[in-house]
């Protein structure tokens, strides 16, 4: 029977995080909230007096002392709200910095423009004359590369004005997954009963048990479907909102807005839906080996999570798994696993799920005074790779926050994914040569497919889905439920090939992933884990100097666009060999686990 889910307070302080390392008290925030606001007039008066070197530097630094401040109060109140989603003061304090966000923007939306108005050879001589501006190159050419894309003063001040409600849908939608949506118990094939959760969901759909998996999807499905109408209206007007910005800044379309924003070319997107496509051939294989393996006469889409060797299932205790993790990526050197002790000791991780707590699993964006992880550990396998995979987020966040100026510190979402999944990637590899059984082996080999399928292709369905819908939206449809269960129905009977049964559940999946309200996200999961892949076999390979080369791209935040970024790590991804190089793989060990089992 499953452990049931605890109260907050319940929870050891050792295995919750200490956001005192932020502020010591909501006094504190409150104050530093104050002097944020005192700083907005300070930042207004420079309107109209950027057109000298001291004068922009000042304002950048100012800018960056409010960045750093904004960082750290929302970051207080999204992880303080993220653990008991039903209380409201947290909210509260989340939406007052949301707001601060909005009010900075809107004091400062005249400077783009500003420097827009300078002529090349004014900034080349700011350069020349005061040395320190050169800090802010790369914030600089961000602005005037997208030239056409700034609006007038008067526009951008609106827009900045408006930018809290853009906020809104996937707010909206995260408060009532995790906060208003519940769901009955399910029971296991001897009556036993099981909490379902959006925490538990998966991990129930992971056991032996068919009857357990079948209830657990038809309960969630069916209680998730009682709001469908709901969840995509909601959907519907992130889409609309996504559209309005993109046609307010003149882009062409969604997606070409979304991926300028991190200088993304849209050919990236395409390639990998592309390849994906050319290699479906390879899950359908691996769909074939899973029902064969089963022993069902029909797979349903509830059979695709357990593993289907389960000889070495076991429970992996907290402790075990960090020192695991620990162990498998000691190769990127001991500077590296110092700081993943430094996590582990002094709370920068919240571990376990309790009542209310936010679903999933994150790396705070602020850095400062160091990331923090939000886990809903289960003890398995897959929460172990959770631990290695967020915690790629965090030395991230952590090197570039160190080595990079804060002007340049952020990294977009396009590497972000690549670093959390090198250590997966490093996990496997490591667990794989420590095997010494073949149930072993083959376990791992399995788990290594479930990789690849709920990351290289599943996440690709997922951007073929967003940018279906983003479509719609450019042609004036309206995201109805009806609508996108269709779309969904069809991109999964695609993926998943002929030996899958299809049923109207999945095609209800649309309505539980968050993802979708984060403006063309989810394809980064797919390309950074082909990038993970050739630069851990690299590091694997070539040893220290590998790893040196790797460490160096974690220390570069934004500082140049983020194709270029990849390509210290040895990876070109503006061409599609590192996504079908690990298609390969893929398709390479389908054969490789299949001869295992069949032996």
């Amino acid at each position: 029977m499953n452990k049931a889910i605890k109260n907050r307070c319940e929870i050891d302080v050792q295995d919750t995080w200490n956001l005192a390392d932020i502020f010591a008290t909501d006094a504190d925030w409150k104050a530093e909230y104050d002097l944020c606001l005192a700083d907005l007039p300070s930042l207004e008066s420079y309107k109209g007096r950027l057109n000298s070197a001291e004068n922009l530097l000042e304002f950048f630094r100012l800018f960056d002392t409010v960045d750093v401040r904004i960082s750290k109060l929302y970051s207080y109140a999204n992880c303080s709200s993220d653990v008991d989603t039903t209380n409201g003061f947290y909210q509260d304090l989340r939406g007052k910095a949301l707001a601060l966000v909005a009010d900075v923007n809107k004091a400062t939306s005249f400077y783009k423009n500003e420097i827009l108005e300078l002529d090349e050879s004014e900034i080349e001589s700011f350069f020349l004359t005061c040395a320190e501006l050169s800090e802010y190159k790369t914030p600089i050419f961000n602005i005037r590369r997208k030239k056409e894309h700034i609006l007038s003063e008067k526009e951008e001040k609106l827009l900045a004005a408006v930018g809290i409600l853009a906020d809104s849908p996937d707010n909206i939608a995260g408060v009532f997954r995790d906060a208003d949506l519940t769901f009955p118990p399910v029971l296991d094939k001897d009556g036993n009963s099981h909490a379902l959760s959006q925490g538990t969901f998966v991990p129930l759909l992971e056991s032996a048990d068919r009857v357990l998996r079948k209830n657990t999807y038809d309960t969630y499905y069916t209680t998730l479907g009682g709001f469908k109408n709901t969840v995509a209206a909601t959907l519907d007007a992130q889409f609309k909102t996504i559209k309005f910005y993109s046609d307010a800044r003149r882009y062409k379309n969604t997606l070409s807005a979304s991926l300028d924003a991190t200088r993304v070319p849209e050919t990236v997107y395409h390639n990998l839906i592309e390849s994906v496509h050319k290699n479906l051939n390879k899950m359908y294989d691996y769909v074939s080996l899973r029902k064969k393996v089963l022993g069902v006469e029909s797979l349903a889409m509830y059979d695709v999570y357990t593993p289907i060797v389960s000889d070495f299932d076991r429970e992996i205790p907290y402790s075990e798994a960090k020192q695991t993790v620990l162990d498998a990526l000691s190769v990127l050197g001991d500077d590296y696993t110092e700081v993943l002790n430094t996590a582990f000791n002094n709370r920068w991780i919240d571990v376990y799920e309790n009542k209310g707590k936010r679903s999933g699993a994150y790396c705070s964006s602020n850095a400062r005074p160091h990331p923090y992880v939000l886990l809903n550990q289960k003890d398995n396998l897959e929460s172990m790779f959770t631990i290695a995979h967020e915690l790629g987020h965090a030395m991230h966040s952590y090197l570039s926050t160190k080595n990079q100026p804060v002007c340049t510190a952020d990294y977009v979402i396009f590497v972000a994914e690549v670093a959390s999944t090198v250590n997966e990637v490093l996990l496997m590899r490591y667990l794989l040569k420590n095997a010494t059984e073949k149930a072993e082996k083959a376990y791992l080999l399995n788990h290594f497919l479930d990789q690849f399928k709920g990351t290289l292709f599943r996440q690709t369905m997922f951007a073929e889905f967003e940018l279906k819908m983003g479509n719609l939206v450019e042609s004036g449809a309206t995201l109805t439920a009806d609508v996108l269960c269709e779309e969904y129905r069809k991109l999964n009977e695609l993926y998943f090939g002929p030996d899958m049964q299809t049923d109207d559940n999945i095609a209800l999946e649309w309505a539980r992933i968050p993802h979708f309200f984060y403006n063309y996200y989810v394809f980064q999961y797919a390309t950074g884990f082909s990038a993970a892949v050739k630069i851990a076999d690299n590091i694997l390979k070539n040893g220290a100097r590998a790893a040196e080369q790797y460490k160096k791209f974690l220390s570069s935040g934004g500082s140049d666009a983020p194709v270029e970024l990849l390509k210290i790590a040895g990876v070109d991804m503006s061409t599609p060999e590192p996504i079908d190089t690990a298609l390969q793989l893929f398709g390479d060990t389908v054969k490789e686990l299949e001869k295992l089992i069949s032996e």
